[in-house]
């Protein structure tokens, strides 16, 4: 067989395997769009209410597309009471109102009555992170039971907990970042401040209610009999209270009045300059053949970089710097849908050595200084181990590159398509390291080690120990507890449990990953970009 045909014939299988794989990103989606089936939605139709991602969908521009994120969080996620949260109960994303990016985040009735578990805070605190880091408003879509209370030590007191929401809501509306509220059903107790501390809320007639106690509570406390209408209706809050700024008829209106007071806003603009944007030369869909289904196998990022580049082009950064060890990462620029993006990237088997991490630092730094956003596209099991790497620099380089990342003051995106493991997870700017947003792929594996290498590691201690003792180890439990070690760190470091625990912000198909990953950039360009600034930063 030529070199041609054999190399066709291996993206012909890459191909095969990879769209099966993300098979199942489709399948999650699916659980995500539908909990609780046909049953919910009918449900729902009694009360006169939508599904929340058929009110998002009305609520942002026609023609335009709804960035959701984390819609794999809560599955699998195995509380005590409930093996799966789906989509955490919660539908967040960027859409587009009026022109304006703005942070969606909408309560799902249909899980638990939108009620909070810890899953759910996290998700909806992650949501206000984003649109505070980026500087964009807040539409929050709310319909919750508040916090599940058999869960409330792990939903209530602490500072990533329920109460952030509200000091989340106080501080972005102090910095100008509009924070707007339609409710469309219940807010109980702490969910009723988000009706309540809303620039602009809208509250619709005999359907939505927001109050500190519920009836159980009030006739508890104070023995007071009275319908949830008069206590905290739409009309009390409107015309009463003062608690609610707009009073509707259904969810309907109430969508066409969150638009025109959204229509007020002033208009956004990047902080960057755009070019005309220019498709690649290289399909995207060549990330489907070019990259292996092996994920430790080393790749050749160029390829890769050439499917998400404005006409393929890449323009980079010393290249020819001490090959073999300088280019386990690739820097360099490209435009990517006209914006201008630096790139630190993984290639080859992807360890860091120590030239590689010192070009990585020196391409940070430069990209700030120039105020221009990163791009990591990781696909590292780590940095280089051994005395010649010790002596060499490893350590101090490979910490300035965590340190870059920490101190880098440009949007920073992280994209995952292989492995992602030990210290390259920091120095390549992972969850950690606060990047605007991170997005995996199926061939992502995030984790402290490999299986394989945890299982060595582990157990050539036990042969110490067991030495130390005078035992003699049964190779046969030997062989069964190193299969479970790399059972256990395959499971966890796939994306979907990712995922569900909010460690990422998406798995993401291949063929999507250019159009994601602009739209990301444009969001986090529409803040403006801080002075570069090191202070005593040497390399």
């Amino acid at each position: 067989m030529s070199d041609r045909s054999k190399k066709e014939r291996e993206y012909e299988e890459n191909r095969k395997h990879w769209l099966a794989e993300e098979e199942e990103i489709y399948e999650l989606w699916e659980k995500a769009y539908n909990p609780g089936g046909q049953k919910q939605i009918d449900r729902l139709a009694k009360q006169g209410k939508k599904p929340v991602r058929q009110l998002i969908k009305q609520l942002i521009d026609p023609g335009t597309e709804f960035l959701e994120l984390s819609r794999g969080a809560g599955f699998g996620i195995n509380y005590e009471i409930a093996k799966d949260v789906p989509s955490a109960g919660l539908v967040s994303g960027l859409g587009k109102i009026h022109g304006n990016r703005v942070m969606i985040i909408a309560n799902d009735s249909r899980v638990k009555a939108g009620a909070y578990y810890p899953i759910n805070c996290k998700k909806h605190l992650r949501a206000q992170d984003i649109a505070d880091q980026c500087g964009i408003p807040c539409v929050y879509i709310a319909d919750s039971a508040g916090g599940f209370l058999p869960m409330q030590d792990r939903v209530f007191p602490g500072r990533g907990q329920f109460g952030h929401f509200f000091y989340n809501m106080s501080r972005m509306s102090a910095k100008g970042l509009k924070q707007y509220t339609l409710s469309t059903g219940g807010n109980t107790a702490g969910g009723a401040y988000i009706v309540y501390l809303a620039c602009e809320s809208i509250m619709i007639d005999k359907m939505a209610y927001s109050f500190l106690g519920g009836p159980p509570i009030v006739k508890a406390a104070i023995g007071e009999e009275v319908t949830m209408a008069e206590r905290g209706g739409a009309w009390v809050h409107t015309s009463i209270s003062g608690g609610a700024d707009h009073i509707v008829g259904s969810q309907d209106e109430g969508i066409d009045k969150l638009r025109e007071l959204l229509s007020y806003d002033p208009k956004q603009k990047l902080h960057i300059e755009r070019r005309e944007p220019k498709e690649p030369r290289v399909p995207i869909d060549h990330l489907y053949e070019v990259l292996p289904r092996d994920p430790y196998r080393g790749i050749d990022v160029r390829e890769v970089i050439a499917c998400i580049a404005d006409d393929s082009a890449f323009s980079e950064y010393k290249r020819s710097y001490n090959p073999g060890r300088g280019d386990t990462i690739v820097c360099g620029r490209i435009h990517l849908k006209g914006i201008p993006v630096g790139l630190v990237a993984s290639n080859n088997i992807g360890v860091i050595f120590t030239d590689a991490a010192r070009k990585a630092v020196e391409w940070v730094i430069r990209c700030c200084s120039h105020k221009i956003p990163i791009l990591y596209i990781q696909s590292s099991p780590g940095y280089m181990v051994g005395s010649v790497e010790e002596r060499a620099g490893i350590g101090k380089y490979g910490s300035d590159m965590v340190r870059a990342a920490a101190c880098a003051n440009v949007p920073k995106i992280q994209w995952v398509i292989g492995p992602d493991h030990g210290a390259a997870n920091y120095g390549m700017c992972g969850r950690a390291y606060d990047p605007h947003f991170i997005f995996n792929t199926m061939r992502g594996r995030t984790s402290v080690m490999s299986g394989r290498t945890a299982a060595f590691i582990l157990t050539k201690l036990e042969r110490v120990n067991a030495k130390k003792r005078g035992e003699e180890m049964d190779e046969e439990e030997v062989k069964k507890f190193e299969q479970m070690m790399v059972d256990k760190y395959s499971n966890e470091a796939h994306p979907f449990y990712l995922e569900a625990r909010l460690f990422h912000d998406g798995t993401i198909p291949f063929k999507s990953s250019r159009d994601i990953l602009a739209e990301a950039f444009e969001v986090s360009l529409l803040k403006p970009i801080a002075e570069s600034t090191f202070g005593n930063f040497k390399f």
